[in-house]
Parts: structure tokens; sequence; C-alpha cells
């Protein structure tokens, strides 16, 4: 060995040694640990605390409202007047079960479409494979706009129609980009194999693809089933009657503009049910708690396959 193969290499020349690991494969200090503990200790907070103040508002009496000037943090004058009066309220009820159809239709015919259009562009050579991709990718650049999309739906007479909740957003292209990469993905020696065994284009995509491509497929249903919850501004567009107003759509009315809920069974803010006052703003957090409510008991049966989903594809190898 040369004197010249034992001089230390200059800065940023030549490979790094073997030894060396990359900074992010570092043992983590004490310091580290304790600044990321901290860190999630301050998120968690911030999630928490304004989640567990909605929810405790809307358990709470008007005495205790009054005392804490706002959302309540402690407990105190415990009470189910605010759910009761929701309950007891057709257009509250009327308007759940509203968004709970949407929801459910939605996402079944959003899935449904999504596959089968994510699954006939993963497979080259399919006819106008090219062009159709490139159409729906420009469309995520350019869109028609409020008011011709308002006219279109009127036009199809969907204007005071359930139809009109779901259809105008059915269809997310990006959802189908990301679901043709994960389909594109799948082994070819496993469509193989179901061609030779004289598997047709639905049973492959039905047996091989989507059972691979699980995780996707939740987190692609999931992300569809949280935009049709939380949708309002559709409603608010095509639908005109308050007998058809989805529950995100009564929430914006009432908590943001103050309006009544009318409907059977509702009293006024300011009277008595029982021995409890009802509280305007625990009624209005007893809604905001019932939308969450579905999402909230839904989620951990997908956490699994929504973190798989997300980071599958990210890291190659």
């Amino acid at each position: 060995m040369t004197a010249m193969s034992l001089r230390p290499r200059p800065p940023g020349t030549g490979r790094r040694p073997a030894t060396e690991r990359p900074i992010w494969e570092e043992k983590p200090t004490a310091a580290g640990n304790a600044a990321k503990g901290v860190t999630l200790v301050v998120v968690l907070a911030l999630i928490l605390v304004p989640l567990y103040a909605v929810v405790l508002t809307s358990f709470s009496t008007q005495a205790s409202i009054n005392v804490a000037g706002g959302l309540v943090l402690v407990p105190h004058g415990v009470t189910l007047a605010a759910y009761q009066q929701i309950f007891t309220n057709e257009l509250i009820v009327h308007s759940l079960l509203v968004s709970l159809g949407i929801t459910i239709v939605g996402t079944a015919l959003s899935m449904a479409v999504t596959v089968m259009c994510a699954y006939g562009l993963s497979r080259a050579g399919t006819f106008g494979h090219r062009t159709i991709l490139m159409i729906l990718v420009i469309t995520l650049f350019f869109s028609g706009g409020i008011v011709p999309t308002f006219l279109l739906v009127s036009s199809l007479g969907g204007y005071g129609q359930y139809w009109s909740l779901i259809l105008p957003g059915a269809v997310s292209v990006f959802n189908i980009l990301v679901m043709r990469a994960f389909f594109a993905s799948t082994a070819p020696d496993l469509i193989d194999a179901a061609r030779m065994d004289g598997a047709g284009e639905w049973r492959i995509l039905w047996r091989v693809v989507l059972p691979t491509s699980r995780a996707v497929t939740a987190v692609i249903a999931l992300f569809y089933a949280v935009g049709y919850w939380n949708a309002f501004f559709n409603a608010l567009l095509y639908v005109p009657d308050n007998g058809m107003w989805p529950l995100q759509l009564v929430i914006y009315t009432y908590t943001l503009h103050g309006s009544s809920m009318a409907g059977t069974g509702v009293t006024n803010t300011g009277q008595y049910a029982g021995q409890q006052q009802i509280a305007p703003l625990s009624l209005q957090m007893a809604v905001v708690t019932l939308t969450l409510l579905p999402i909230v008991l839904i989620y951990p049966f997908v956490q699994r396959h929504f973190t798989k989903g997300m980071l599958l594809g990210a890291i190659k190898g």
C-alpha cells in the first residue's frame, strides 16, 4: 500500500466509508428523544384538548357554560338535555339519515368507478389508454367552475334531487391515479398465471389485483367516505329544501349563522326541558359531536390499512 492510498480524501470527494452510517440511522441522543416526546405531547394536546372541550360542553348546563365563559374544560353540571333535544328534532334525525345514506351510496359508487377506471388504465395497451389518461390528468389543473357546473347539474334535472349531492363529486382523479399506480405494480406473474387458468379481466381484478391492493383500497374508501360525510357545499347549491339537507349543512346554518333548527319536537333555546335549561352552545357542540362520532368509530378499523397504504410505494426495494 502506497503513501498516496493512506492520504485522507478531501471532503466531498469519493464514497463515504462503509463504517459511516447516514445521519438518520444514528442513535438519537437523550436530548433528541426528549424533544420528540415534548413535540408529541404538544401535538396531542392541540388535537385532544379542543375535542375534549367540545364533547364536555355538549354535556354541560347553561350555568357551567356561563361560569366557563364559553367552552367548558372542568366538568360541572352534566346533563343530556342537548342530546334529548337533538333526537326529538325531526330535522336533525332526518339530516343524520341523509348524511349516512349519501356517505354509504356515494362511497360505494365512487369506489366502483375508481377501481374499474384505475384497473383499465393500469393495463398497458388497453383501448384509448393514453388518451383517457391525459384527459384525466388535464382535469387536475382545469375545472369547469362553479357556475357552469351548477348550470349543467340543473339542466340535467339535479336541482333539488339527492343525486346532485353524489354525482358531481363522485370521482377523484387523484384517487384514480394513486390506485392505478398500485394496480400497475401488481406482480405480472400472478396475472399471467390467472390468465393461463382461464380467468378473464373481471376475475383477475376481483381475485388477484384487489386482494393484493387491500391497503390502498381501504385508504381511498376512507378518503371518499370522509369527503361525503363532511360535504355541505353541494347541498347549499343544489338543495333548497332544508328537509333534504345533510347534517353538515344543518350545522353550518345553525352554528355559524345562528338559524333555528325548525322541526317537530324542537323547543326554543330559552325554554326548559325538564329541570335543565338547554344552552345554545351546548346544543351546537352536541351536533358537532354527532358529526365526529362516525369517523371516530370507523377509523380504528381501517387505521392499520391506512398506515400501510400511505407508506406502500413510497419506499422501493
